[in-house]
């Protein structure tokens, strides 16, 4: 026990070091993942504006298929002028 006497606070510190670390890890790791999880559950800038573009190209192929059926409309009926001035759907207008 003498021989290893004053080596005993060198591994006090080393330890002691170690269990720290353990016990922040421990005590940091709500908020890591507190954080993963709002990143996981939020929409990212990039995210939403591949949302928004994808609902923009569904909204004018939606608005191509009845200009075209109008279009068909007013072919088949051209005295009928209503039938030929498109009011139907425009994609990303609102009103």
């Amino acid at each position: 026990m003498r021989k290893f006497g004053p080596l005993l606070p060198i591994v006090a510190l080393c330890l002691s070091g170690c269990v720290a670390k353990t016990a922040w890890d421990v005590a940091t790791l709500p908020v890591k993942a507190t954080g993963k999880v709002i990143d996981w559950t939020t929409t990212s800038q990039e995210e939403s504006d591949r949302n928004y573009g994808r609902k923009m190209r569904k909204q004018e192929a939606e608005e191509g298929r009845a200009r075209k059926e109008a279009a068909k409309e007013c072919r088949k009926h051209p005295e009928n002028k209503d039938a030929c001035e498109y009011r139907g759907y425009r994609a990303g207008y609102n009103g």
